[in-house]
């Protein structure tokens, strides 16, 4: 399971340790191989990873005609990561984007599924005047939100919760039926601790230039001049996503073939760490412990979630960085894969997915129409649905088995869209403190993390768990890393 290096190489060649085998680390060994070959560095990569496949929560199966994303099933594409990364790889004409057809999101809203307002992209209403003939809010509802335009900027000093900026900005109502599920959809987060600066910085930064966040939509869009088939549909900005046509999955196999061509990588898959070492006194090696082995390293960049790297690092001179690392706070989730035939459902299932405000007290977060929202998915007739249950703010959800999560999701279907009996199939995926919650405070908490990493020359941190949890930003990280390590050396 692994691609040969020559023990015999020379041992003044820098050595340097992935651990973890998600998109973070493959972008890592990635960026360390490529710039290995092109500089002729004397270098030797090894990527660990505890299970016998590669890609972390990314996950894409196919059968029956149904292709499944059973983790993340799409990237944005305004953040660099993602698509330079398929540049690099000469698989961008393997991208597609979303279906324009059904480009539109929806919300629960008093138990009935209803258009997110045209051009409401997470908070910021980019064509104001539509908020007029929403049903999602009152009138009071509407009226408040428009009046953000007017509201004086007053920001507190220092971070802010999402709630704390969008009450004071938006109103109650804004918060509760639009903006907490729109969110709650990408961080799984609850809003009164979730941190806006480390989340969404540009709205706090619209206040802060233009006294409004409306006034500054409307100002950048009118700079932009951007066109209608970009700026329309509602919830996201879905015609800047993008997937490979046959699935992340399928990303994950080019770069795994090519670091497994590549002559300095070795891939340890199958293979747990025990425990990290920092080097010894008088010594500059780093120490991996796998089961019955330890190996010696000039740099480790682990790319794991934080408190599973606070746990690897080992000894006393760690403890404050462990400290660090266990602050930040995880949220555990599932995800629930199902095929239906779309005659079963009144609705008439036209949109890109669907998401749950908290108030409405139900037991999903969101519904995503996977084919729908990206063509050759599903059999024609057919839909694949992926329903999220758990998070933060419904924490005991994650307590139920399988079945139960899968009756759950069955009576939700039913009672919202009408579903008339169970799907052809379903599978169930587990996600166990696996999404960083970015509470307030969270970029003076990777500040601190950042300053003590100063003090373990050769150790390096990256992936979600820091400054950005989306696919784009995971890579970036990984690559920044590895460029870290690059210039010690």
């Amino acid at each position: 399971m692994q691609s040969s290096v020559n023990p015999n190489s020379d041992r003044r060649s820098l050595r340097v340790a992935v651990v973890g085998g998600g998109i973070t680390g493959l972008s890592a060994a990635y960026t360390l191989a490529k710039s290995s070959k092109s500089d002729q560095r004397a270098l030797q990569v090894t990527l660990f990873e505890a299970s016998r496949r590669l890609g972390g929560i990314i996950r894409t199966e196919e059968a029956d005609g149904f292709l499944m994303e059973l983790g993340p099933d799409s990237f944005i594409t305004n953040k660099p990561g993602g698509v330079r990364l398929c540049e690099e790889l000469g698989y961008s004409t393997e991208l597609i984007s979303t279906d324009s057809r059904y480009r539109r999101s929806l919300v629960l809203s008093r138990g009935r599924p209803q258009p997110v307002p045209d051009g409401f992209m997470l908070m910021a209403p980019e064509k104001p005047w539509s908020l007029l003939t929403s049903p999602v809010l009152s009138l009071r509802g509407r009226l408040r939100l428009l009046a953000e335009y007017f509201v004086p900027g007053a920001a507190p000093a220092g971070d802010e919760s999402l709630a704390s900026f969008v009450r004071r900005r938006f109103g109650s109502e804004a918060l509760d039926r639009l903006v907490q599920p729109l969110v709650g959809g990408i961080y799984t987060s609850d809003p009164e601790r979730l941190s806006l600066r480390a989340t969404m910085p540009r709205f706090p930064e619209m206040e802060a230039a233009c006294g409004s966040v409306i006034r500054g939509v409307l100002k950048q869009k009118q700079t932009a001049g951007r066109g209608a088939s970009e700026g329309s549909g509602s919830g996201a900005r879905y015609g800047l996503f993008a997937t490979p046509r046959r699935g992340l999955g399928d990303l994950v196999s080019t770069l795994e073939r090519r670091l497994r061509t590549a002559e300095n990588v070795r891939l340890q898959l199958g293979t747990p760490i025990q425990a990290i070492h920092g080097p010894a006194q008088g010594s500059a090696e780093w120490v991996v412990q796998t089961e019955g082995q330890q190996q010696q390293f000039d740099a480790v960049i682990v790319t794991l979630s934080t408190w599973l790297a606070a746990k690897m690092l080992q000894g006393d001179q760690f403890l404050q960085l462990r400290q660090q690392l266990n602050s930040i706070e995880y949220a555990s989730s599932a995800l629930v894969v199902s095929g239906h035939l779309l005659s079963d459902f009144t609705y008439p299932m036209d949109a890109f997915g669907m998401v749950v405000p908290a108030c409405e007290r139900r037991q999903i977060l969101a519904v995503s129409f996977s084919s729908r929202k990206f063509p050759e998915r599903a059999p024609d007739g057919q839909i694949v649905l992926r329903t999220f249950v758990g998070g933060a703010m419904q924490p005991e959800l994650m307590q139920h088995s399988d079945q139960e999560l899968l009756e759950i999701v069955n009576s939700e279907l039913q009672q919202i869209f009408g579903m008339s009996r169970e799907p052809i199939f379903a599978e169930v995926m587990r996600y166990d403190r696996a999404m960083p919650q970015y509470h307030v405070g969270h970029l003076d908490r990777v500040a601190a993390i950042e300053h003590s990493l100063q003090q373990h020359t050769g150790l390096q941190l990256a992936g979600s768990g820091y400054r950005g949890v989306g696919i784009p930003d995971s890579i970036d990280s990984g690559r920044e890393a590895a460029e870290r390590v690059l210039r010690l050396f």
